[in-house]
């Protein structure tokens, strides 16, 4: 499926299968996750996507070949792919150890062709082994609903025992499980009248779910947002505690309407989170068969990408939509 212009409907168009390039391996995608920064792509809320562009970076698949020097994989393993596609290595956020920020840094559905394909190419360096009790399509939301959400999970503290989570969507369903699984108490938000949506939540062991407005019974330590709202950052300062962190999860937001100063005294925290690292898949993938999480899944045919982006659009997946392949 082909983006070639901000705003249209993605194409069904046969492509050639790509060759593998030094460092790369060729993949045959077995399921793509559909997530939400698609979304922000393929209607031009982020800007100079590579065009035209196959879109998808919650990539499951099997390796079919590999480049030159492509040593980390063997033909037939299964792997996942995700955002963080390439990093130079170079630049200064790299020999820090922040390859989430690298200068030259190349992304998977955005600026490298994504997994709405029967096949794509990937940097092995930024490919992971999967846990095989997941299936392909289970699978598919860990790499960014998971991958992001457990970047914005670790970024909102280690001292945290009362976690609010804004948007209870793909990544809110993984991040809560394994928060509960952590002893964590959560509270979710979810859009005004979203019965279903909280209902998903408290089913999932929230001890609270309620509309985005309106304020939870106790102080939290700390609150994520993944919804794209910028109007939900002053609401979450004034539902965390002195000392509490605000975390935005998102690559795009709308924007942050201003807000008196004494929201943000006591020592609170805003703070954004950019992609993800190596080291975020590594610790992720290990925890989640120990929970053990069981992602809930929305199953598309490959062909019906634009059918799952409307429906993400609209709010209507419960959990994460997957396009899987024949």
């Amino acid at each position: 499926m082909v983006l070639t212009a901000a705003g249209e409907p993605l194409r069904l168009q046969e492509v050639p299968v790509p060759a593998p390039g030094t460092g790369q391996v060729l993949i045959k995608v077995q399921a793509c996750g559909v997530c939400r920064t698609d979304l922000h792509i393929v209607d031009g809320e982020l800007p100079r996507p590579k065009l035209p562009l196959i879109p998808g970076h919650e990539i499951v698949g099997t390796v079919v070949e590999t480049g030159k020097t492509g040593d980390q994989f063997r033909v037939g393993d299964r792997i996942g792919v995700a955002w963080l596609g390439y990093t130079c290595g170079r630049c200064r956020y790299c020999l820090k150890g922040q390859e989430n920020l690298c200068d030259n840094a190349l992304f998977t559905g955005y600026t490298l062709d994504g997994g709405y394909a029967e096949y794509t190419v990937a940097d092995q360096r930024y490919c992971f082994h999967l846990p095989e009790s997941y299936s392909d399509a289970e699978a598919a939301p860990l790499l960014c609903a998971g991958l992001i959400g457990y970047r914005s999970y670790r970024m909102a503290g280690e001292n945290v025992e009362r976690l609010g989570i804004y948007g209870f969507g793909a990544a809110a369903h993984i991040i809560a499980q394994v928060a509960i699984y952590q002893g964590k108490k959560v509270y979710a938000f979810t859009r005004t009248g979203d019965i279903e949506s909280q209902t998903f939540a408290r089913r999932l062991g929230a001890v609270w779910a309620s509309a985005s407005d309106e304020m939870p019974p106790e102080e939290l330590d700390a609150a994520i947002i993944f919804a794209p709202v910028g109007t939900l950052v002053p609401a979450a300062l004034a539902a965390i505690a002195k000392g509490g962190t605000v975390v935005c999860g998102g690559i795009h937001m709308s924007d942050i309407p201003s807000f008196p100063y004494s929201l943000l005294w006591g020592e609170r925290v805003v703070r954004s989170v950019a992609n993800l690292t190596r080291r975020d898949g590594e610790e992720l993938l290990a925890i989640v068969p120990k929970v053990p999480v069981k992602t809930a899944v929305v199953p598309f045919p490959l062909a019906e990408a634009n059918e799952a982006l409307s429906h993400l659009r609209r709010g209507q997946i419960e959990g994460a939509a997957v396009l899987v392949m024949d």
